[in-house]
């Protein structure tokens, strides 16, 4: 069984799936990242491919992307990093990455590599829907993969039930129609986005991502779905933070602890 499958058929509540840029701070974290994460008991990870124009994610994500880039990042160069990531790495792994890297490198090719590697799942945010229907599905479930599509506040209810429908691993749930970031809070009109698509009686689980960086947020996104996506704030974290174990911990601390809101 596909591990994210897996997972959400174990853990109907408080998963926590954490995102890190490939190449970021260090060329050769990726591993140690992994390996850092799931030692915390992080229950997925979203694996960034970084992109010169990555336009859904916000400044820091997209600095993150620069900086993996500049340290000589690429999709290559990351299948190469987890050739025996499955040897010690149990978790569910998503790659996340824009269509044009991904076209580069071969459509058929970036799934077999996945498949070999033991990658479960794909985000791609600039792929259309129609698009990922006529060309791209019977390609990922060949090999297993589960792609995960994104629903914002402007998605119809149409186009959602579509999703719903043509999908199997979970909708990742954007907070808002703006770029990643981390957010202090979620107001009543986000609150009240999430209770619709609650409303709606999905088949698929969800996780709500962009703006998840404290207890008040991850608190949100686990009533209102089946947990949260971090990233910007663990990107910032490594960043400032002395080691990867660290960033670790601090995220975690933050995440449990009313009293941190910066």
């Amino acid at each position: 069984m596909n591990r994210i499958t897996n997972l959400f058929n174990t853990k109907k509540s408080g998963i926590l799936s954490v995102y890190f840029t490939a190449g970021y701070p260090n060329l050769n974290d990726t591993v140690i990242l992994l390996k850092e994460l799931q030692a915390k008991d992080i229950d997925m990870v979203e694996i960034g491919i970084p992109f010169s124009d990555p336009m859904a994610d916000g400044p820091v994500i997209q600095q993150a992307a620069t900086q993996a880039l500049r340290n000589g990042m690429s999709l290559k160069k990351l299948f190469e990093q987890l050739t025996d990531i499955r040897r010690e790495i149990h978790i569910p792994l998503i790659l996340m990455g824009y269509l044009n890297p991904i076209m580069q490198y071969g459509f058929e090719n970036f799934c077999r590599d996945c498949a070999k590697t033991g990658i479960d799942g794909m985000i791609i945010p600039d792929l259309p829907f129609a698009d990922y229907i006529s060309g791209y599905k019977a390609i990922t479930e060949q090999h297993d993969l589960k792609m995960v599509m994104l629903i914002t506040p402007e998605t119809s209810e149409e186009r959602i039930r579509q999703i719903d429908a043509n999908t199997d691993g979970f909708i990742y749930m954007v907070s808002s129609a703006a770029t990643t970031g981390a957010q202090q809070n979620f107001d009543e009109q986000k609150q009240s986005y999430f209770s619709r698509i609650n409303k709606m009686a999905l088949r698929n689980p969800r996780l709500v991502g962009f703006g998840i960086s404290n207890k008040t947020t991850l608190d949100a996104a686990n009533a209102y779905a089946s947990g949260g996506i971090i990233g910007s704030k663990f990107i910032q974290l490594l960043q400032s933070e002395i080691t990867p174990g660290k960033a670790v911990d601090k995220l975690l601390e933050i995440l449990h602890n009313h009293t941190y809101f910066s």
